[in-house]
């Protein structure tokens, strides 16, 4: 299901998307951005990895939670609004979650 779920935050508020997982075993989740899918992070076998984005705009502002896989932005900006892609690999099917976040 390409279901996307509608998020608003105040700009310099923090924003969770959740991965509505309880806990990750084996599963590899990726996280992107913006149109062109751009990975912002990355949770593969309990090693995490944050990416600045193409403009640097996450530096510093994103935290992954290594048992679930969500995704929090720190101090967000009107320069993070957009699509946010979760893919969850591994288990029986991979999935999919879309976010459309506004930062107002």
């Amino acid at each position: 299901t390409d279901e996307i779920k509608l998020v608003s935050v105040m700009e310099g508020e923090s924003v969770t998307l959740n991965t509505d997982v309880t806990v990750i075993r084996r599963n590899k989740i990726l996280w992107k951005f913006g149109d062109q899918g751009v990975l912002i992070a990355l949770l593969d076998a309990n090693v995490i990895s944050l990416f600045n984005g193409t403009d640097g705009s996450f530096r510093d502002r994103l935290q992954l939670d290594n048992q679930t896989g969500s995704l929090t932005i720190r101090n967000t900006r009107t320069t993070n609004s957009g699509l946010y892609e979760l893919n969850i690999k591994g288990g029986p099917e991979d999935r999919v979650k879309k976010f459309n976040v506004t930062v107002y």
